[in-house]
């Protein structure tokens, strides 16, 4: 029963960090963004959308660095 309150909470934890990477971007905040990204990789799925959300703000270094970005396996 634990493992599964765990999982919930990690769960809900990385929703909350995408929440915020994706405020960050529609704040054009470039080093915000880096720091929440620093030593992450994404999934392609949330890599296109964050890439796609950064384009539509017209920020070029949001989404240079979001293109850069490992992406999970």
């Amino acid at each position: 029963m634990t493992s599964n309150t765990s999982d919930s909470n990690q769960h809900d934890q990385s929703l909350g960090d995408f929440a915020a990477i994706k405020t960050s971007i529609a704040n054009g905040d470039i080093d915000e963004v880096k720091a929440r990204l620093d030593g992450k990789s994404l999934k392609s799925l949330e890599k296109d959308y964050l890439i796609d959300l950064a384009k539509l703000s017209g920020n070029s270094d949001i989404v240079d660095t979001l293109e850069a970005m490992p992406e999970a396996k």
